[in-house]
């Protein structure tokens, strides 16, 4: 497409919206301008440099990612519910290729994985959609989406000018695009898709391939467009993305990051948002708060963004297999929506109302100019008027991270927080400030299931196989990878050495060591059928040294590695060129030297034996001979039990204490690997409880089982039910009313409530009523929800003004009266002060 034909387009939408979008009305924002398909009416979306036009108008448009296969299709709607009610727009997804095509050109839509039933459930619930077609996705996915069938295309190199990868993808997208067209899912067919995406944050290792990473960009785009679905095409974090694709940021702070388009006539959008860090095993806790999140949107929109995108929104569960090298299988918990879709505050209600406040200012930021007022280095003004008409926005920044300060604008003067940002959508009211939360908090609790806990542990334990089960047929061990071919996590390796008496040492004081180096991700050790031990690698480095000392015998000695892998690898250049699984293998200490047995000759069997029974399921289970578990179970066991639905409708976990590293099943359905032996730098597992979906379960009698790798005893092991009934408050005097006391009514910007005081406001959960008032201060109270402790001052009467206000009721709120809280008696009267309030829903 010529400059001047997309110039011309451009000058023709603007005109079309300058003429219609002057006269529209706000929409409440109750759901952050979502729109009803209403008979799945057909739309055109095209763009310029200032948004994407959807037939005709312009939309500020708050994106939220949201994977199919990270939660059950019976959780979608609850989960869409809540992200269209956080005022979400739109839904991103990405399409995973190698759970459609586990084998070479056998493409399915299995119902669990059905994205054509998801996208459609999106929008039913009123909300667009962007398909990241990838195929590459990364996404923490298993081999970032690839098939393993790839790797062993005879020449192949991944994501690179090379004919069998583009003959591969090609085809793949082709595919993808047939499902969606055929479903009429695209915005021109009547559908919700508004975007697409292809390939993925490929400025990484496009210089790794040199030319051909360059002609790779080119053709890759040249043969999206080429499909003609009739909306935008997209590249995130490629800034030569081709004509007419979009390059789109990925990042914290893209307001301040993003260079921009890469032409004038592209508008500028966010495809990922990151919400938090996702979780490697072995990584200590880490968040993004409410407030940095809330910051980085306000600023990305003052800058002419004008779509912005959460990754993720809801993180969910990688189950199975699927989570990429070393990654948990609880996935960006620290989302928006929780594991479990529950939403978690103040990070959910916050970024609600950002959008609420964005979206007071839509009419300003589309129609006005745009002016920039530096006061200083860490102050400044940005406002969008039109000349002659009562649109005016502004957004107020205090970017200095430790210092408060007082911006006069206007002849008004505003208090700024540190690192803030203040939301005028008249260029008077303050109706939202990114460091004032003005929305609830919560503590999720995990609580001992009454029914699901009658345990009796059983017990099965593997047999450690010799060189007469698995005889050795290869002189070197094999390549973990291409042995296992993604159909399991583990393999035996078998060899055995003879030694003679004068091959021992002589002295009882020098031990003989098994020394193994192995190109990751962990294995474990056993010699003449005894376990020696154990040792992984981490996130950063696969590959480790494995050195434990060993008892040998004169004559055969029989020494076995279960070998496994916890995930492929899904990022970096030449991906098809990773590899895992020992690589050298002695013995130090005999009396005749070191002895190398890499070249010994060596067994190989994929998988053990369990596993291959299936006996996880209830028919495989009654394969092999169980028995009473007592205490410690030795390695490569399995455990088995049987517990009651646990009562209620609260999401439900599995908390592993005791147990070491492995997988767990209920009902024959595996919720993912567990790893609690790998301590984090504090000394606590990563991750201790893991989600069963409700789904999973059998209306009264349930099967559970657990793989487990090393020395464990499941005793300790329980089933949990998960709440977020602890909700809390904390505003100060200095923040602004909430921001749904505004909106805007015929055009006019206008208050809708009475008193616009700062208030505390609290909702329960599920229809629950607050039961108790565990906490209320007025003055200095110090912590957190579920943590709160008075300070040096508070009002004596403000728990009992509390309890009157909320106590039995779904809601309530508490505005801010410190003459009725302090009664004339302020004891603290140069202190800013705050109200916290802690409830307990029942």
């Amino acid at each position: 497409m010529s400059i001047l034909k997309v110039l011309l387009i451009t000058i023709t939408f603007s005109l079309v919206i300058a003429a219609t979008s002057a006269h529209e009305d706000e929409k409440k924002m109750t759901t952050s301008n979502s729109h009803e398909d209403e008979g799945g009416e057909k739309k055109t979306v095209t763009y310029d440099g200032r948004s994407l036009i959807i037939n005709g108008r312009r939309e500020l448009l708050f994106s939220g990612s949201i994977h199919y296969p990270r939660s059950t299709p019976e959780e979608w709607a609850g989960i869409l519910d809540k992200a269209r009610q956080g005022g979400i727009n739109v839904v991103q997804t990405y399409v995973f290729w190698n759970i459609h095509e586990t084998e070479k050109g056998k493409y399915s839509i299995e119902p669990q994985y059905d994205y054509i039933k998801f996208i459609k459930l999106i929008q039913k619930k009123g909300m667009y959609v962007t398909l990241r077609v990838g195929p590459f996705i990364q996404a923490e996915w298993n081999h970032g989406g690839l098939p393993y069938w790839l790797r062993e295309v005879p020449e192949i190199i991944f994501r690179s000018n090379n004919e069998p990868f583009k003959k591969h993808m090609k085809k793949y997208v082709s595919t993808v695009i047939k499902t969606v067209k055929d479903a009429n899912l695209f915005a021109p067919q009547g559908g919700p898709i508004i975007l697409a995406q292809i390939e993925n944050e490929y400025n990484h290792i496009q210089r790794a391939f040199r030319e051909e990473g360059d002609n790779y960009v080119q053709w890759a785009a040249k043969m999206a467009v080429s499909l003609d679905i009739g909306v935008p095409w997209i590249m995130c974090k490629q800034t030569d993305a081709p004509d007419p694709v979009i390059n789109a940021c990925n990042g914290r702070h893209c307001g301040d990051t993003f260079s921009g388009p890469n032409k004038p006539y592209k508008p500028a959008i966010w495809t990922e948002n990151w919400t938090a860090q996702y979780r490697v095993f072995g990584d200590p806790p880490s968040q993004r708060s409410a407030e940095d999140i809330a910051f980085s949107v306000a600023r990305f929109f003052s800058k002419n963004g004008s779509l912005v995108n959460y990754y993720m929104y809801h993180g969910g569960t990688n189950f199975g297999r699927t989570s990429s090298a070393f990654t948990t299988t609880r996935y960006y918990d620290e989302a928006p929506l929780d594991e479990y879709g529950m939403q978690r505050e103040p990070k959910w209600s916050h970024l609600r109302d950002v959008h609420r406040a964005l979206s007071l200012c839509k009419r300003a930021l589309f129609n006005g100019a745009s002016t920039v007022t530096k006061m200083s280095q860490h102050h400044e003004v940005i406002v969008f008027e039109k000349p002659g008409s009562n649109l005016c926005a502004a957004f107020i920044t205090n970017n200095h991270t430790k210092v408060p300060t007082t911006i006069s604008f206007r002849g008004t003067d505003y208090y700024m927080p540190p690192r803030s940002i203040s939301i005028l959508p008249d260029c008077k009211t303050v109706v939202f400030n990114t460091q004032c939360i003005a929305s609830q908090h919560s503590s999720r609790n995990f609580k001992r299931s009454m029914a699901a806990n009658d345990h009796k542990w059983e017990v099965y334990s593997e047999t450690i196989p010799t060189t007469k089960q698995i005889p050795t047929h290869e002189k070197n061990p094999i390549e973990l990878y291409s042995l296992l071919k993604d159909t399991s996590d583990y393999a035996w390796y078998t060899t055995s050495v003879e030694l003679r008496p004068e091959d021992l040492p002589k002295k009882n004081d020098i031990p003989t060591i098994l020394r193994i180096m192995s190109l990751g991700h962990s294995l474990l050790a056993f010699v003449n059928g005894e376990f020696i031990g154990s040792n992984h690698g981490s996130h950063e480095e696969k590959g480790f040294e494995f050195q434990k000392p060993v008892t040998l015998k004169v004559g055969v000695n029989q020494i076995a590695i279960l070998a496994s892998t916890v995930g492929l690898p899904d990022s970096g250049a030449y991906m098809e060129h990773r590899f895992a699984g020992p690589k050298s293998i002695f013995i130090l200490g005999l009396n005749s030297g070191k002895m190398d047995l890499t070249s010994n000759g060596w067994g190989h069997e994929v998988g053990i034996k369990g596993e291959k029974l299936g006996i996880f399921t209830e028919e495989g289970s009654k394969k092999v001979q169980w028995k009473e578990a007592k205490g410690p179970g030795p390695a490569v066991s399995w455990y088995k039990t049987n517990f009651a639905t646990p009562e209620g409708t609260d999401p439900v976990a599995i908390r592993m204490t005791g147990m070491g590293k492995g997988m767990v099943w209920i009902n024959g359905k595996s919720i993912g690997r567990h790893w609690m032996s790998y301590l984090s730098p504090l000394g606590q597992p990563t991750q201790s409880e893991y989600h069963i979906p409700r789904t999973y379960f059998n209306p009264k009698d349930n099967l559970l089982v657990v793989f487990e790798e090393e020395i464990a005893n499941p005793e300790k092991v329980e089933i949990l039910t998960v709440n977020r009934d602890t909700i809390c408050s904390f505003v100060t005097e200095n923040h602004p009313p909430n921001v749904k006391s505004w909106a805007i009514k015929s055009e006019k910007f206008q208050a809708v409530v009475n008193d616009l005081v700062p208030s505390a406001s609290l909702k329960c959960p599920h229809q629950r009523t607050i039961k108790a008032v565990e906490f209320a201060s007025f003055g200095d109270p110090a912590g957190a929800c579920g943590a709160f402790a008075l300070g040096k001052c508070n009002a004596p009467a403000i728990k009992q003004i509390v309890e009157k206000q909320c106590l039995g009721k779904a809601s309530c709120l508490v505005p801010i009266d410190k003459d009725a809280f302090t009664k004339g008696q302020d004891a603290c009267p140069n202190v800013t002060k705050a109200l916290a309030i802690q409830v307990r829903c029942e």
